[in-house]
């Protein structure tokens, strides 16, 4: 499982053997969250990642999306 970035101690990781939609999984301290990647971004699950921090991810992705992109494509091609 790649970390594709790690930012103010948020963990960025697109998990190999994975499925479809793009998302990426942020992992904290606290738990353990999933954003689809795509026009817009969405919370899919959450695990214990508190509000704060859920907002902070978001907009890391938003503002690294093309990036978490290529790294999708890069593992599973499409």
């Amino acid at each position: 499982m790649p970390t594709i970035l790690t930012l103010f101690g948020l963990k960025f990781r697109i998990y190999v053997r994975d499925h479809q939609p793009i998302h990426v999984h942020v992992i904290s301290q606290e738990g353990e969250a999933k954003f689809q990647v795509g026009d817009e971004t969405k919370l899919m699950d959450n695990k214990g990642i508190k509000p704060k921090d859920l907002l902070l991810a978001q907009s890391i992705i938003e503002e690294n999306k093309e990036y978490i992109q290529k790294e999708w494509i890069k593992i599973y091609g499409k």
